[in-house]
C-alpha cells in the first residue's frame, strides 16, 4: 500500500515564529478539511520501569505554553506521568498529508481549568467519567453498564455532576515541535522548532532531512 503525497509544501515562512500558534492553525485547517476529530493525538508515556505506552486522546487546548488533555488520574497514562512527567504526542491528518510531533515535560493542569472543562462536557460524558475505573480489569461489559446505570441514577439528566476527584488534566509543555508535510517521492518537508527550557519564547527552527 503506497501513496504519493501531492497536497502541499511547507516553509518556515508559512509556520511563523511560534510553533504552537501554527499547530492551532493546522488543527483548524484539518477540521475545515473534514477531519472527524482534528484534535485527536497519539500520546506516548513511559512507566517508572521504562515500559512505553501509547494511546489516542483529545487535545482540549493549545496556547503559547503547550497543549492540554484530560483523563482519569488513576489511569495507566496518569500513573506513568506521575513516575516520569514527560511525554510525546503526534497529530496526523491524512486529508492534508500532515503531521505534528511534540516532546517535553508534563505537569498537572490547574484544578480551576479541570473544573471549567468538566462542566462543559455533555451529561453522558460526565456520568461516564464517574462510572469507569479506567485501565482496571472488568468482569465484563455488563459490569461497566451497571456502573453507568447506577451513576446515571445518582446524577439524572438536569442534575449537576461534580468533577470526580480522580479526574483532571495535564499540560504538555514542549521543548520540541516538529511539522511534517508529505511531498512527492518521499522527499517530505520537515521543520523542527526547539527551545532550551519551558517558558522560553524564542524558538529555533531548523529544516530536517526526511
Amino acid at each position: 500500500m503506497r501513496a504519493n503525497y501531492r497536497h502541499g509544501v511547507l516553509t518556515e515562512q508559512q509556520l511563523g515564529d511560534d510553533p504552537l500558534q501554527a499547530l492551532e492553525r493546522w488543527i483548524d485547517e484539518a477540521g475545515s478539511a473534514g477531519t472527524i476529530e482534528p484534535n485527536s493525538m497519539a500520546l506516548a508515556t513511559v512507566s517508572g520501569e521504562g515500559e512505553p505506552s501509547v494511546r489516542f486522546v483529545l487535545c482540549k487546548g493549545v496556547d503559547r505554553s503547550g497543549i492540554v488533555f484530560y483523563t482519569n488520574l488513576e489511569s495507566r497514562k496518569a500513573r506513568d506521568l506521575t513516575a516520569r512527567p514527560v511525554a510525546a504526542a503526534t497529530f496526523w491528518w491524512d486529508r492534508l498529508e500532515r503531521q505534528v510531533r511534540l516532546e517535553g515535560p508534563v505537569r498537572p493542569a490547574p484544578d480551576t481549568d479541570a473544573d471549567s472543562y468538566f462542566a462543559s462536557r455533555p451529561h453522558g460524558s460526565k456520568v461516564g467519567a464517574w462510572a469507569s475505573p479506567q485501565s482496571r480489569e472488568l468482569a465484563g461489559r455488563d459490569e461497566l453498564e451497571r456502573r453507568f446505570a447506577e451513576t446515571a441514577e445518582r446524577y439524572p439528566v438536569g442534575a449537576e455532576v461534580p468533577r470526580p476527584p480522580f479526574w483532571g488534566g495535564y499540560r504538555l509543555e514542549p521543548l520540541r515541535v516538529e511539522f511534517w508535510q508529505g511531498r512527492e517521492n518521499r522527499v517530505h518537508d520537515r521543520i523542527l522548532y526547539q527551545r532550551s527550557e519551558v517558558g522560553e519564547s524564542a524558538w529555533r527552527p531548523v529544516r530536517l532531512a526526511p
